[in-house]
């Protein structure tokens, strides 16, 4: 009987430890372009790439997968993250955002992106680590 247990156990495991390393470091990459005229998503997983490319050849005027807000500085008297109004392409596999008027050199840009945000994973959900609620993926970029 204890025999069986540990068998069972074992492959449990094993099976767990796979689930839960194998998608746990590919998040999508948030960079600057290399003339930081445009930011670009990249290493999105495949799934989430099919959903966005189907999105925006639906409606590609109307695309809103990432946000990018202007951080007040230090002595700015507004405290407010500004807007940056832009448009959302999709080339190959990344996404890539152009501003209507040019980056700013010497400010901060909060990113948010919805690309590849997951619920929960087979693992998390054997675990109870589901989410409630989505949390987008965060990155400050400066000029």
């Amino acid at each position: 009987m204890f025999k069986c247990f540990f068998k069972y156990q074992a492959v449990i495991a094993v099976v767990l430890f796979a689930l839960s390393c194998s998608n746990t470091n590919n998040r999508p990459i948030i960079k600057f372009s290399g003339d930081s005229s445009s930011i670009i998503i990249k290493n999105i997983d495949e799934a989430s790439l099919l959903q966005v490319k189907n999105a925006y050849q639906a409606n590609a005027d109307t695309l809103n997968v990432i946000s990018v807000l202007m951080k007040p500085s230090d002595l700015d008297s507004i405290q407010d993250e500004l807007e940056v109004p832009g448009k959302v392409k999709v080339l190959g596999d990344s996404v890539i955002f152009n501003p209507d008027q040019p980056f700013l050199k010497g400010k901060e840009y909060l990113v948010e992106s919805y690309i590849g945000i997951k619920f929960a994973t087979v693992g998390d959900l054997i675990m109870g680590k589901g989410k409630q609620n989505l949390k987008a993926q965060r990155q400050t970029l400066k000029r």
